[in-house]
């Protein structure tokens, strides 16, 4: 298995290195005959796009994308979905030093080490540049989703020590989506940019979360045991390049509650009076929204000398060039988004296949 495919139902599979000729996908059981709107996928890969502000890197990349196949006069042919977004501002010079020396906490050295070969032009199939073709495949999923009533919202709520306590409901969709860095508050959005500024002065980068609360979706989807709907979420997140951490509801947070705090008590409506499951319950949907963190590293490029070795283990001095983001978490909001929904479609079509 190569791992370059995702999904059951709805499947996706992505090709394409970073400073290659292009990056694309192929999606496959979307239905015949929906109408795709292909200015929301527009949309959001310029969600996604570098160079969209000051605080993220300056790679200019328009990412329009071209679809090959699948979609005929605006409506899905119920066929494979090929697209292709093309790269056009590769400056591969700026990784020259790289061919023999391994970036301290990236792909390099495992990638070295697994296929005995590795493009290091911008970190190659290993780049962030890869979930280009998630976006567009999960804008598709988004869609389809928003038919059957269900909405995905994802936004920071931290970066570094500086965090959103808010409650969160989408008429804050807007004030997120107006601030550089994706938060749900004017004034926190001003005090993440200058930290993010500040970081980026120093040659360094930082870390932070994404939150993602999924409205809308039935109870009853997910499958027992392994294929648990917040497992499969879990794996989606984790996929991300750079994510170290995944939690759902509660998460992390429910070890230091009592099982008398923590239960999620029944209405007679069906629904429950908490959320500290995050709408999931023995690996299945129960009605209530989804609710998920997913946490960020800085970013392993830094502007500063570090010690690493190269190819035969020697010691050399390393020192990060190029474009890269000093917080990668703004720009990441639309791929969790997308990710998101390329589960949640695939496990509501699994429901009503399979049940």
């Amino acid at each position: 298995m190569a791992g370059s495919s995702f999904g059951n139902i709805i499947r996706l599979s992505t090709f394409g290195e970073s400073h290659g000729v292009a990056v694309g996908g192929i999606l496959e059981g979307i239905p015949a005959g929906f109408l795709i709107d292909l200015e929301a996928i527009q949309k959001e890969l310029d969600r996604r796009r570098p160079g969209q502000s000051a605080i993220v890197t300056q790679r200019k990349e328009s990412d329009k994308v071209r679809f090959l196949s699948g979609i005929f006069e605006g409506k899905t042919l119920g066929t494979p979905i090929g697209f292709l977004v093309e790269n056009e501002d590769q400056r591969s010079a700026d990784y020259n030093e790289l061919e023999k020396a391994f970036r301290p906490s990236h792909a390099d050295f495992t990638y070295q080490q697994k296929y005995g070969i590795r493009d290091y032009r911008g970190g190659g199939r290993s780049s962030a540049r890869e979930t280009v073709s998630r976006v567009v495949a999960g804008a598709i999923a988004k869609q389809v989703l928003a038919h059957e009533g269900i909405r995905i919202d994802a936004f920071v709520d931290k970066i570094g020590p500086l965090e959103w306590t808010g409650t969160w409901n989408p008429e804050l969709k807007d004030i997120s989506e107006s601030t550089v860095v994706r938060v749900p508050s004017l004034e926190l959005a001003e005090q993440m940019e200058a930290l993010i500024r500040e970081v980026r002065k120093e040659g360094d980068t930082i870390g932070g979360r994404i939150r993602c609360v999924i409205e809308g979706v039935p109870a009853g989807l997910g499958e027992p045991v392994f294929d648990k709907l917040h497992a499969e979420l879990g794996k989606a997140m984790l996929s991300i390049n750079a994510v170290k951490g995944f939690e759902i509801g509660s998460g992390f947070g429910s070890v230091t509650m009592k099982g008398s705090e923590h239960n999620d008590l029944f209405t007679t409506d069906g629904k429950t009076k908490t959320n500290h499951s995050g709408g999931i319950q023995g690996g299945i949907s129960n009605g209530m929204p989804i609710d998920f963190r997913v946490a960020f590293k800085p970013v392993a490029t830094i502007m500063q000398t570090q010690e690493t070795i190269n190819e035969s283990f020697e010691p050399v001095s390393l020192s990060g060039k190029g474009r890269h983001d000093p917080c990668v978490v703004p720009r990441a909001v639309p791929i969790v988004e997308t990710m998101a929904a390329l589960v949640i479609l695939d496990y509501l079509f699994i429901q009503k296949a399979y049940h």
